[in-house]
């Protein structure tokens, strides 16, 4: 029996540095809602170091969905983009300026990982343990800046993707 209902956010972005910002702040809100406060530096740095990827690599364009899906005790983190290469974790030079982020996804996350999507681009992921007891019940499923509750997250992106349209 499941004792705790699964929990997701979707945001679609281009993800440029101003977009990368506001997403960063999105999933912080996202997880103290959800009263994961601890939980909330590691999951703003992987998504800032997975959309950074995205934004210097993906080709044809930079559209990207991000997902955050809390199942029980596990919090996943996704990038999906269009482009179907998928990264690698270079050789850890230490005077490099960059070249860093996967080394340092797979360092602050529980397991990570890539799904090739075929013509559809890739899903690159991190997940975290998300340890709360049970007698602290989830709020209900909150509206956040074009977040979507259609779940469980299924590795699968929705059939119609919520659009977020954030200025700035």
């Amino acid at each position: 029996m499941i004792s705790q209902p699964s929990r997701h956010c979707t945001v679609e972005l281009q993800a440029l540095p101003s977009r990368i910002g506001q997403v960063r702040r999105i999933i912080s809100a996202q997880l103290r809602y959800w009263h994961l406060d601890p939980l909330i530096d590691q999951a703003a740095l992987g998504v800032t170091e997975l959309l950074t990827n995205v934004h210097r690599h993906a080709q044809p364009d930079k559209t990207c969905i991000v997902d955050i899906e809390l199942l029980l005790d596990r919090l996943t983190v996704s990038v999906h983009d269009r482009d179907p290469r998928l990264p690698t974790v270079g050789a850890m030079d230490g005077l490099a300026t960059s070249g860093r982020g996967l080394a340092l996804i797979a360092a602050v996350s529980e397991s990570w990982g890539v799904r090739p999507e075929g013509d559809l681009g890739k899903v690159v992921w991190f997940s975290l343990p998300a340890a709360y007891t049970p007698e602290v019940s989830l709020p209900g499923y909150p509206v956040v800046y074009g977040a979507t509750t259609t779940g469980p997250f299924t590795g699968t992106r929705p059939q119609v993707p919520v659009r977020t349209t954030v200025s700035g």
